[in-house]
């Protein structure tokens, strides 16, 4: 059976839409499939690193050597200043000062910026005192050196030598009367010298 101009028409309309709504459920009913595709190839979707620490774990994990995992971790320095503490919060190390700042995120707000510049300024300022004490010490030190060094050139005056304590004066022993015994002439001439003596003593007393 031979169809009309119209009718034809019609049919083909009618396949068109159909053909088209069929299309749209096979879209639908694959974007499911397409997703859990796109999960499987590429893994959970990259979040942003929050702090150097997090920073330095996604290039552990991200970076195919050690080039590339050297180039994250100098870019993970450049973005964030700051280091996680083991209490919480974060810490800014000062490497022109040698010391931490506890600050309150992982990079110093411009509020603690300046509380580290002031802090800086303080240092330079006790370094330069502590250095200009250093050279006022050894100016002086230098003098006074100097100041002996001349008089051992000009041979100033000789030292006194110290006083010598003087030893006591050596007595000569006392020579003790020795005993008459024998019957020698200087023995006997003694006794009767020591007799006379005695005897003109008693009288002298008596008068």
């Amino acid at each position: 059976m031979l169809l009309s101009n119209d009718e034809s028409a019609s049919g083909i309309c009618q396949m068109y839409r159909l053909g088209k709504a069929a299309g749209w459920w096979v879209a639908l009913a694959t974007l499911p499939v397409l997703a859990a595709v796109s999960t499987w190839i590429g893994g959970s979707a990259p979040h942003p690193a929050k702090d150097y620490e997090d920073c330095a774990e996604e290039a552990r994990i991200n970076s195919v050597s050690g080039t590339d995992y050297s180039q994250s971790m100098t870019h993970c320095g450049e973005r964030f200043a700051g280091r996680r503490k083991a209490g919480g919060g974060y810490s800014y190390f000062d490497f022109m000062q040698n010391r931490n700042f506890d600050i309150a995120g992982p990079n110093p707000t411009d509020d603690e910026r300046k509380r580290i510049d002031h802090s800086y300024m303080e240092f330079l300022g006790a370094q330069r005192r502590d250095m200009l004490l250093s050279n006022l010490a050894k100016a002086q030190a230098n003098q006074e050196q100097a100041g002996l060094d001349r008089v051992h050139q000009s041979g100033g005056p000789p030292l006194a030598p110290a006083p010598k304590i003087p030893l006591p004066v050596k007595r000569p022993p006392i020579e003790r009367a020795r005993t008459c015994e024998d019957g020698s002439l200087s023995c006997s001439w003694a006794k009767l010298s020591a007799a006379v003596r005695s005897a003109f003593a008693s009288t002298i007393a008596k008068r």
